[in-house]
């Protein structure tokens, strides 16, 4: 499993599409959780949390499955826990449980990878390209 991560428009999508050369995309804003467990590269992981904790699906529960179950994907997540902590209840929740998911991916992951303006930082594995 690769884990990329970083703010938003950072170049997570180009990297995977063209260092990494993936060609198949599924994005976790529309997809069903099904489609995670089989996917080459699952795009905005962040979404997918709202969507589960919206369902009542326990978001790390879920995440645990998708690691043990599909340890070939890429993923990529937005990191959402900088800033100002939000007054509303259910988005602490999502920030909280967009954290733990992350952790989870990243200790599954073989490499980490954080996209900073376009440049690949690989925080833990090898560079592989």
């Amino acid at each position: 499993m690769i884990f990329i991560t970083g703010g938003a428009a950072q170049g997570k999508r180009s990297f995977a599409e063209n260092v990494l050369g993936v060609r198949a995309f599924t994005d976790g804003s529309s997809c069903t959780p099904e489609d995670v467990l089989i996917a080459e590269c699952v795009t905005g992981y962040h979404e997918l949390i709202a969507r589960l904790m919206n369902e009542g699906i326990d978001p790390m529960s879920f995440t645990e499955r998708f690691c043990r179950e599909n340890r070939s994907a890429a993923v990529m997540m937005n990191e959402v826990g900088s800033g100002i902590v939000p007054i509303d209840r259910g988005e602490r929740e999502w920030r909280e449980n967009v954290g733990r998911c992350g952790c989870i991916i990243a200790e599954r992951s073989e490499t980490v990878i954080r996209m900073v303006c376009g440049v690949a930082d690989v925080i833990k594995g090898e560079r592989q390209w």
